[in-house]
């Protein structure tokens, strides 16, 4: 492989071949990076909800309490 590149100017190294790559994986490469953005995004909500959960089941905890000391 490396011989092959040798004797190519630099900007065929440089700036045609990443161009071709990203022309003929930039389907892929897009589906993957929206995959992974999409699941952070999930993840995020995630986390969010179980947070939001775990508050208000320790506001209830804490508030019933203190009601059946009466």
């Amino acid at each position: 492989m490396r011989e092959i590149f040798t004797g190519l100017p630099w900007w065929v190294k440089w700036i045609a071949v990443p161009v071709i790559a990203l022309v003929v994986f930039g389907g892929l490469i897009a589906t993957v990076v929206g995959f992974v953005i999409g699941l952070l995004f999930k993840l995020l909500i995630f986390v969010a909800l179980v947070g939001g959960l775990i508050y208000v089941v320790r506001k209830f905890m804490s508030g019933s309490s203190s009601r059946s000391d009466w």
